[in-house]
């Protein structure tokens, strides 16, 4: 049997997406789960793509859609991007698809548009991207884009008194839903954090691979985790991000 292991946000960051596969030494029989936002920011979103649609015709994957995805992925289908998309990491997603023909845009465009919402596994385990804002659960929620946009989620478990416990009438609902929630989305660094952080019984494994920080890899059951390095030394010559003040 193999591990489950979460990858967090990626961001075009093609490098850190080898060596966290390497320094984790991950196999066929490994099942991965990404939580999205895989393009945008460093040069390698086209290289990003290419690489994770070859992987799901050799292993167990399961995509989440991010907010950086949606953007993409209209794109793709429209041939044009909004302003705020382009100046928070689309220049670059733009560009590294330069050298690729059309048939193969037809592709990486099936593969966005195939990428889930969300999902739980078989333990009750939730995976998305951003969050959610129903107490019912993801699957009652109004606005689909709060499965790539919200914050609340997270920012309720960062808020929320350690010593609260679960059968408090005062605990959040939302949370109660799901053994374990994994997202991304939200840098870690915002708290001061470089590695995957765990509230309440949210864990967030977006360590700021879009910025200043690294691309993160964990093992949902053990939470050992691994991490490349922080990608401006692997992209010296580029800026990612991180002059970007919005759209995370």
């Amino acid at each position: 049997m193999g591990r489950t292991l979460v990858i967090g946000d990626i961001h075009g960051g093609f490098k850190a997406l080898q060596q966290v596969f390497q320094r984790a030494e991950v196999g066929e029989k490994d099942i991965l789960i990404f939580l999205g936002d895989y393009v945008d920011g460093w040069s390698e979103s086209a290289q990003v793509i290419q690489f994770l649609m070859e992987l799901s015709q050799k292993q167990e994957c399961i995509f989440i859609k991010g907010n950086h995805d949606a953007w993409c992925e209209d794109w793709l289908s429209l041939g044009d991007g909004p302003d705020v998309w382009l100046f928070n990491g689309g220049k670059s997603t733009v560009e590294s698809y330069n050298d690729y023909p059309l048939e193969d845009l037809d592709f990486h465009l099936e593969f966005f548009q195939r990428m889930k919402n969300y999902y739980v596994d078989d333990k009750n385990r939730l995976f998305i991207h951003a969050g959610y804002s129903s107490m019912h659960g993801p699957e009652k929620e109004v606005y689909s884009s709060n499965y790539r946009w919200d914050r609340t989620l997270w920012e309720t478990a960062v808020a929320m008194d350690k010593k609260l416990e679960k059968n408090s009438a005062l605990y959040p609902k939302r949370l109660l839903l799901y053994h374990e929630i994994f997202i991304g989305h939200t840098p870690t660094l915002d708290i001061g954090i470089k590695h995957p952080v765990n509230k309440a019984n949210v864990w967030n494994i977006d360590t700021g691979a879009a910025f200043t920080g690294v691309l993160s890899m964990m093992d949902i059951d053990t939470k050992e985790f691994w991490q490349s390095d922080p990608l401006p030394f692997l992209y010296p010559d580029e800026k990612g991000r991180n002059n970007d003040s919005a759209g995370k």
